[in-house]
């Protein structure tokens, strides 16, 4: 394989398996996929291409993954949160809010319009909807098939573009916590931008402008190994060319062509599906199952809560707890770290910036708790530390002398954030 074709020869294969994994209509073809260098940098290029600063409205669904937040704000995009419910998005909230930006910007007295230059490759979307819908980092929930048509019928009305992480899709296995057959080779739902292929006439129906209102960002860096920076975005033939013709791709390609090669072999040979299958999708369905099992033994009766457990499939490395009521995340974090030497993630970190005031956008009740990360003998004791801290603070609370945090709030979850993505 020459540096040349590499970039063909791994969407050729890339097209091959998520045709088989996710079962669309009609064959994937390589026009639909763009070769990036991982979620995050696609993310950035996609933002690059198809949203202007004064012109695109920025909509996120909350709680999210915090990490993205800075790139968007590089892309000087003001952020708005939508909440989600036990559906996913909620989208008569986020149709409600989108109307209200409409209005204003109708009433003012020159709308603005987009301060960048136009470009044959690309468009500037009216609005960007960005959500993680299958296993979601944080909230652990996916979106059903009827809120993900909804929220496409949506995009197209108020010309927006939903970039959705599906990073997490392979990663999946039954939510039945007594089966040990852990492998499923087929996906549970059809991605968003699948939806946006084929609903009510399709992406490039007649009268559309061909780019479609759906971005699909996948990465190696969950199937493969974290160093490889290495991923894809999918959408409408012409969305994908308008990723690849960011400045930094233009200038030099996708940024791990070395690694691409190798990608586009382990593909092409079925060793990174069997990969999947047999070896990360049993080893991560043991490790939730186990600290699933222990958070219902050790966290439920204290009053704790998980979302959606009436899941067929679940799936990715998050689990979502929301506490007991009346404690508050940063003292539960901060105690679990300092007295039992468990790190867990406190839900505040995961707001959106600059935008709290509805209560589905808050989350200083809540945890996210990493099975990917320790040795899995440890995961039921981390619940089980996890526990006595929370059993110590109702006690204090009952006693009326619980003590106030000492930290500020993003403290804890902070100094070891990175060890949990």
């Amino acid at each position: 394989m020459t540096a040349l074709n590499f970039s063909e020869v791994l969407r050729q294969s890339l097209a091959s398996w998520l045709t088989t994994f996710y079962q669309p209509k009609d064959l994937i073809s390589e026009e639909r996929l763009s070769v990036t260098g991982g979620a995050s940098q696609n993310l950035a290029c996609i933002l690059q291409v198809f949203t202007d600063p004064v012109y695109t409205d920025v909509w996120i669904v909350a709680p999210a993954y915090m990490l993205a937040f800075r790139i968007f704000q590089d892309s000087a995009l003001k952020l708005r949160a939508v909440p989600e419910d036990e559906q996913g998005i909620d989208i008569e909230y986020l149709r409600a809010q989108i109307q209200e930006s409409e209005a204003k910007a109708q009433a003012a007295s020159s709308r603005s319009k987009p301060i960048k230059q136009a470009r044959p490759w690309g468009k500037y979307y009216r609005h960007v909807i960005y959500a993680v819908p299958t296993f979601s980092n944080p909230s652990f929930k996916t979106m059903t098939l009827k809120r993900r048509e909804e929220l496409v019928r949506l995009a197209r009305e108020y010309d927006a573009l939903i970039i959705t992480d599906d990073v997490y899709d392979f990663l999946q296995w039954p939510a039945d916590l007594s089966t040990k057959d852990l492998s499923l080779d087929k996906a549970i739902l059809p991605r968003i931008v699948d939806i946006d292929r084929y609903l009510d006439g399709g992406a490039e129906r007649e009268g559309a402008d061909g780019f479609g209102n759906a971005a699909s960002n996948g990465s190696f860096s969950k199937i493969a190994g974290p160093g490889l920076r290495t991923g894809w975005c999918e959408g409408t033939p012409k969305l994908a060319f308008g990723v690849s013709q960011a400045g930094s791709s233009r200038s030099g390609g996708a940024p791990s062509q070395l690694v691409a090669t190798f990608l586009a072999e382990m593909i092409a040979s079925g060793e990174l599906q069997r990969h999947v299958y047999d070896t990360l999708q049993p080893s991560y369905g043991r490790r939730y199952q186990k600290m699933a099992l222990a958070i219902q033994r050790e966290l439920v009766p204290l009053g704790a809560r998980m979302p959606q457990t009436d899941r067929r499939v679940v799936g990715g490395y998050f689990i979502w707890v929301t506490l007991p009521p009346g404690l508050k995340s940063v003292a539960v974090v901060q105690r679990a770290q300092e007295e039992e030497n468990v790190v867990v993630a406190q839900g505040e970190i995961f707001e959106v910036p600059g935008d709290t005031e509805h209560a589905g956008t808050r989350f200083d009740n809540d945890i996210r708790l990493c099975f990917a990360w320790e040795d899995e003998e440890l995961l039921a004791e981390g619940i089980e530390r996890l526990a006595r801290v929370i059993r110590a603070l109702q006690e204090e609370q009952q006693a009326g002398d619980a003590q106030p945090a000492r930290r500020s709030p993003h403290h804890a979850a902070e100094t070891k954030a990175k060890d949990f993505w």
